[in-house]
């Protein structure tokens, strides 16, 4: 059940702000909790039409199910795309990036070699160029993940996610997997882990081959 005090502790508008251009805002609130706007993705993916692909494609990259991608996007020679998926404008996806359904991907964003995306919203001019998994999370505006950052979503013990606010109240949010919702110019370091159900504030810069838990601010937890 949902903490009934979640919209006095947290709200989306103080991590993130949608891009005007995703045409998905009826869907993401600001009122809403930052973690709402993960159960959100695929409900917005789903009230979309998707127009046939005018995008060509190139002859290593498989494409299945129901995907939107502009054509101003460059796509790499080899790699997989599963919808439901959204991908803005002149974004780049690099060789080998695995796209695993249910994904949004706002404009000028990087999505590189050997990266794996699985439910989550990447907002405008995001970069996350190589070797990293992001489930089940949101990364704000003009955030950026090192090579190798890891966005954990599940917890060993299967249990159900809590997340920690900026006065670290702990927050119930009812949720077997989420992975980490980052504010806006939020930097990860290199070979950092982020465990499920992480926050980040915005502008906030994390040290490389961290292990992060719980909520981070700019000046520390």
């Amino acid at each position: 059940m949902r903490d009934p005090l979640h919209y006095e502790l947290m709200r989306a508008d103080e991590l993130f702000t949608l891009p005007s251009s995703l045409p998905f805002q009826a869907f993401f609130k600001d009122s809403l909790a930052p973690w709402e706007w993960v159960q959100q993705i695929a409900k917005a993916l789903e009230s979309t039409s998707f127009p046939k692909l005018e995008t060509p494609i190139p002859a290593g990259l498989s494409i299945t199910g129901p995907v939107y991608i502009h054509p101003s996007v460059q796509l790499p020679p080899y790699g997989s795309i599963q919808g439901p998926c959204y991908i803005g404008a002149q974004c780049q996806l690099r060789p080998g990036v695995f796209i695993r359904g249910q994904v949004i991907v706002g404009e000028n964003c990087v999505l590189g070699n050997a990266c794996e995306f699985k439910n989550c919203m990447l907002l405008d001019q995001v970069q996350v160029p190589h070797f990293s998994y992001v489930g089940d999370s949101i990364l704000g505006n003009r955030s950026h993940l090192g090579a190798g950052v890891i966005c954990s979503n599940l917890r060993l013990d299967q249990k159900s996610i809590c997340v920690t606010n900026q006065q670290h109240v702990r927050i119930q949010t009812g949720m077997r997997k989420l992975g980490a919702l980052l504010g806006d110019g939020a930097e990860i370091g290199c070979n950092t882990v982020l465990n499920p159900g992480v926050i980040v504030a915005p502008n906030t810069h994390i040290f490389p081959a961290k292990t992060i838990s719980g909520f981070m601010g700019a000046s520390g937890r």
